[in-house]
């Protein structure tokens, strides 16, 4: 057996400086893209078309940002609903299933017209809210009196979620005049006022007003505290009197609302009717989010429009070059996981020892 010169040990930095936190994102987005670039031009897509359709074509010309900014506001949701979640330490990959829920609660206000209709708008919103935090009471349930891991329960009732999505849309809420799987439209008072930059509009406004009350919430409240706390170890924090029930509950089921927010947006932003196609990946983009943005809510606004100029890249190349998914998926992991090992190497260093002879 050989014996090496040299041990290494992997050690945890005690603290992340803004600096070093900014590097490391910006150096992960550059590496990452250094090798997306090197896999497209091995797929045969033209060198020279390369900085033209992957950032001027998706965050500089005005048709292209406005599609990435409206991509960007569900994103920033689940990023959210993520974060919100993991900072207590339940898994929430039920995400998909509770954005169809409020999508489903915002399309009932609309079809059943409940409320009058100046309110309807913010009735449709607040019921996208409490539909997909409703839909996440049951895991939280299950988790805090049986025990029950939340990774089974949220993944089975995203699957109820979307037969229950089918059921409406090829039964009650099937658009007559319609011959695919859909609902009838909202109405035009009914949806969120466009902004005059192609299909943005105002929920944009809503996402970011969200946003900073989640961080205040999380960053500036007793709550916080308590989550972080609970976060980092239950029992110490039970020892300590924190409620842990308590702070558990509100910070799931605020995960759980904030998802079905996601769906409410999409369904009075963009879409304007209910359909079987909205939310597809949500659950995946959302974890992602969170753990590239550390967990953090302001980093998760950059790391979600980064994220939709990728999947909107991602669209154009198969769009006008003909790649496959599978290539269009490859780039998108690349460059995914390029960010999340320098987020790892942001919070670890190698250190290095030579052996005594």
């Amino acid at each position: 057996m050989i014996a090496l010169p040299y041990t290494f040990a992997l050690q945890r930095r005690l603290t992340l400086s803004g600096r070093r936190g900014v590097g490391t994102f910006v150096g992960g987005l550059a590496a990452g893209i250094l090798l997306g670039l090197a896999l497209l031009v091995w797929a045969g897509v033209p060198t020279e078309s390369l900085l033209d359709d992957l950032f001027v074509q998706v965050f500089i010309s005005p048709q292209g940002l406005a599609q990435t900014l409206t991509l960007t506001v569900p994103l920033i949701l689940v990023g959210l609903s993520s974060a919100v979640a993991m900072r207590v330490k339940f898994w929430n990959i039920g995400i998909e299933g509770q954005l169809w829920l409020g999508a489903i609660g915002a399309t009932a206000v609309s079809l059943y017209g409940v409320g009058p209709e100046a309110l309807r708008l913010p009735l449709m919103l607040l019921a996208s809210a409490l539909f997909g935090a409703a839909w996440i009471a049951l895991p939280l349930v299950l988790r805090l009196r049986l025990q029950v891991s939340e990774l089974v329960v949220t993944l089975l009732l995203s699957n109820i979620a979307y037969l229950l999505l089918q059921h409406l849309l090829f039964g009650a809420w099937r658009d007559p005049a319609n011959s695919f799987p859909m609902s009838m439209q909202i109405g035009g008072d009914e949806r969120l006022a466009l902004l005059g930059f192609g299909n943005l509009h105002s929920g944009l406004f809503i996402a970011l007003a969200v946003t900073l009350l989640v961080a205040m919430l999380s960053e500036r409240s007793r709550l916080g505290f308590h989550a972080a706390a609970i976060g980092a170890n239950p029992q110490v924090a039970r020892a300590a009197g924190i409620p842990v029930g308590l702070t558990l509950a509100i910070m799931v089921l605020l995960s759980g609302a904030l998802s079905g927010l996601a769906g409410g947006l999409i369904i009075t932003g963009s879409e304007y009717r209910l359909t079987q196609n909205i939310g597809w990946n949500m659950t995946f983009s959302g974890i992602v989010i969170a753990f590239v943005a550390r967990f953090k809510p302001l980093w998760i606004l950059p790391t979600a429009f980064a994220l939709a100029g990728l999947y909107n890249a991602g669209s154009t190349l198969k769009v006008f070059y003909g790649l496959s998914d599978a290539v269009v998926v490859l780039l998108q992991g690349l460059i995914l996981m390029s960010l999340l090992v320098a987020q790892f190497f942001a919070h670890y260093r190698i250190d290095m020892k030579k052996e005594p002879r």
